[in-house]
């Protein structure tokens, strides 16, 4: 659901960035500052993220990243062949602060003609199966027909 915002680059704010061609599909530029945190939060996964990668996202058969690098951001999990980024929200992104944050970051992704998927923890619990089939359906919303 990109929106129809004009199409800026990334900040360069914090580093330096790498941009480079994977195989035909369109690599997003990054800051390289942002892989050791990268890492660490895939070793650090919360409850939520580690229930929707091991129990979904893992093995489905469309390949999905977790903790991303993606301009400035490390999205949660990140669907390359779709566009589709997914962000689960815990409690704290519902606070007037942090929600602008969160529409700052979606809109700045929108614009590298990615899809945000937002999903609330609490979904996670209470609807998995619920979460997982909106991003079934998302996905193959977003592949390339053939």
């Amino acid at each position: 659901m990109p929106s129809s915002a004009q199409t800026l680059p990334p900040s360069d704010e914090g580093g330096g960035k790498t941009v480079g061609f994977d195989g035909g599909r369109d690599m997003k530029s990054y800051n390289r500052n942002n892989i050791p945190l990268a890492k660490k939060l895939r070793k650090d996964m919360t409850p939520w993220e580690r229930k929707l990668w091991y129990m979904f996202l893992r093995a489905y058969p469309v390949r999905f990243q977790r903790q991303k690098a993606i301009g400035n951001y490390i999205t949660d999990f990140y669907c390359a062949k779709a566009k589709l980024v997914i962000e689960l929200d815990g409690g704290g992104h519902y606070v007037d602060t942090k929600a602008e944050q969160d529409k700052k970051r979606t809109e700045e992704l929108e614009s590298m003609n990615l899809s945000v998927l937002r999903i609330c923890n609490a979904d996670i619990d209470r609807n998995f199966r619920g979460v997982c089939e909106l991003i079934d359906l998302q996905v193959k919303k977003s592949l390339p027909q053939s």
